[in-house]
């Protein structure tokens, strides 16, 4: 009797079904922020939601904002829903810091070294810190539910890669405070990269 064979899926079609398994692939997105005079606006904060991605962190994902020479470092810190923030003070004095932001209220008291408990950060918007000791003291943690996040540099441009397709960029600055919601708006992204100007109304020189 004659044997069967069993023909070998042609090669072409494995190669599409491998394709097909694979990540859509990154493209670049430059985001140019400028103040309502038109002028580059930096430190900024950019960020872009993309259908599918993970809203929160990581478990375990953490981040960090320090005391040193009686001031916060970094002055702003940007982090995704779910990061937990340690407040290490690298000063010889102590520090007692706190936020009244509806996004992440919080207090700790008067300490020297890192607190052994994190500070969890489970709300998308912005909490300004203070010092209750040291007034000048003020810095920014600016939480956003995306992974895809940057922060303009000095000519008012970042830089992202996110997958082609629709999603919702969103510019915030430190001028808008922690009551005012990111400046929002729709974006097509080619496979290619894009590239997006973006006016952020009230905001520029007085």
């Amino acid at each position: 009797m004659p044997t069967s064979t069993r023909r070998s899926p042609p090669r072409l079609a494995m190669a599409l079904l491998g394709l097909s398994t694979w990540p859509a692939l990154a493209a670049q997105v430059s985001v140019s922020v400028l103040d309502a005079s038109g002028l580059p606006l930096p430190d900024a904060v950019v960020s872009i939601e993309v259908a599918g991605a993970r809203l929160t962190a990581a478990a375990g994902t953490q981040a960090e904002m320090g005391q040193r020479g009686r001031a916060f470092t970094p002055t702003l810190l940007v982090v995704q829903t779910g990061t937990a923030v340690a407040f290490p003070n690298f000063d010889t004095v102590r520090h007692h810091i706190y936020s009244f932001s509806p996004a992440k209220p919080f207090e700790i008291k008067l300490y020297a070294g890192t607190p052994a408990a994190p500070v969890v950060f489970d709300k998308a918007g912005t909490a300004i810190l203070g010092c209750n000791i040291h007034d000048r003291m003020a810095s920014f943690i600016h939480v956003v539910n995306t992974p895809h996040f940057a922060i303009t540099r000095k000519d008012g441009m970042a830089t992202l890669d996110v997958p082609a397709g629709e999603h919702t960029l969103q510019v915030w600055h430190a001028q808008m405070g922690d009551k005012q919601l990111p400046q929002r708006q729709g974006i097509k992204v080619l496979a290619t990269g894009s590239t997006f100007v973006v006016r952020v109304g009230g905001l520029g020189k007085p």
